[in-house]
């Protein structure tokens, strides 16, 4: 939604519901914005949906005030495919940066068209008249692998992935750019991830987004090793809206550790890549090559015994929450007894949204950690 600048504060609108089916599941990161040919008062965006039970959608939006980011604000939203793409009503506030009397942000529905080759949102936002709020037009993309997810090894291979000025590197942290645009020409000697972020209206939100590319059959002649590229030109932002920014720190939302398998003791260490869809106790596909690692270690030591701790972001009702850490907790173990280690040396435990690592929502506090036991 866009931010008005004339006096009020947020109204929220909670649309009937339609329950047409989409085919294609549109959960995933969208980087975006608000307005963009609107230079006062367009709003960098980032939107996070999720699928919850049935057909129903659950989504994180984030939106800033022009290029900056000392005016902000982060809503909880909830919707249902349609044909076309699906449609989202404004929940609640989860949080608020820069309030003041005469700012408020906009809110009611934005229904959105899916555009599946590039995969790109397009919204239309109905406001709950307040003020000047009325309408407003969303430009969303996510990021998405379009090419094989496994390659042959040693072959010249073209990656094509989605987005809107993609960078690609070889480390979670970005310090180590290999490439820019939707292609890279590579040659990969064994599975490779890539971390990718757009610069499509950035902002301190804006997801690192792994990509997994898989290597099959054995490379003839030497291996090739992947060379980082020149560091690129920092991300452009466009001038920013004339108001004054308030010094409080962003949320961060997606950002997400490297792979990792901490080692194991009696005190509890986080699995920093297993995490979870919002709402639900899915396993993220990055989260298989530490629990493959975590049921490796766990075949080699017979005699080890883990107890498994769920947890969850403050997102929602307490009592749901603690279900779904219970549930998560649960769906790590079974993981890891399908992959060979027995369920007796397993013990689970829920500890809700009591014990939260980083300001929320943030997806790090959908998490999981492991301690050895007697």
């Amino acid at each position: 939604m866009k931010g008005s600048f004339w006096g009020g504060w947020a109204a929220m609108l909670l649309a009937s519901y339609v329950l047409p089916v989409h085919a294609q599941s549109l959960a995933g990161v969208w980087q975006g914005v608000e307005d963009e040919f609107d230079k006062k008062e367009y709003c960098p965006s980032v939107l996070r949906i999720q699928q919850r039970a049935g057909d129903d959608l659950f989504g994180v939006l984030y939106q800033q005030a022009g290029a900056q980011g000392g005016v902000s604000v982060t809503f909880q939203m909830e919707g249902v495919p349609t044909p076309a793409g699906l449609t989202l009503t404004h929940v609640r506030k989860l949080n608020e940066t820069g309030r003041s009397f005469f700012r408020y942000w906009c809110a009611g529905s934005i229904t959105f068209t899916y555009d599946a080759p590039q995969e790109k949102l397009t919204g239309h936002a109905t406001y709950d008249p307040q003020g000047e709020c009325s309408t407003g037009e969303f430009t969303f993309y996510r990021i998405r692998l379009k090419s094989a997810a496994t390659v042959p090894a040693g072959a010249l291979s073209t990656l094509r992935i989605s987005g809107r000025d993609l960078r690609w590197y070889a480390d979670a942290e970005l310090k180590q750019p290999v490439a820019t645009g939707n292609t890279y020409a590579t040659r990969l000697s064994k599975t490779t991830t890539f971390y990718l972020r757009q610069g499509y209206f950035p902002t301190a939100e804006s997801p690192v987004v792994p990509i997994t590319i898989r290597v099959s059959g054995t490379a003839r002649g030497p291996a090739t090793e992947l060379v980082a590229a020149p560091a690129p030109a920092p991300l452009a932002l466009l001038a920013p809206v004339a108001i004054a920014p308030t010094p409080l720190p962003p949320l961060r939302l997606m950002a997400l550790p490297p792979a990792a398998l901490p080692a194991l003791s009696a005190t509890p260490a986080v699995l920093p890549t297993v995490l979870f869809r919002v709402a639900t106790a899915e396993l993220l596909p990055a989260a298989r090559p530490a629990l493959d690692q975590l049921a490796a270690e766990l075949k080699s030591r017979p005699g080890l015994r883990l107890r498994i701790a769920g947890h969850t972001d403050k997102v929602g009702e307490s009592t749901k929450n603690q279900l779904l850490s219970e549930q998560r907790a649960e769906a790590v173990k079974n993981y890891l007894v399908q992959a060979g280690v027995a369920a007796g040396r397993l013990s689970t435990v829920g500890y809700g949204d009591t014990q939260p690592l980083y300001p929320s929502p943030d997806a790090r506090n959908r998490r999981v950690a492991v301690a050895e036991v007697p």
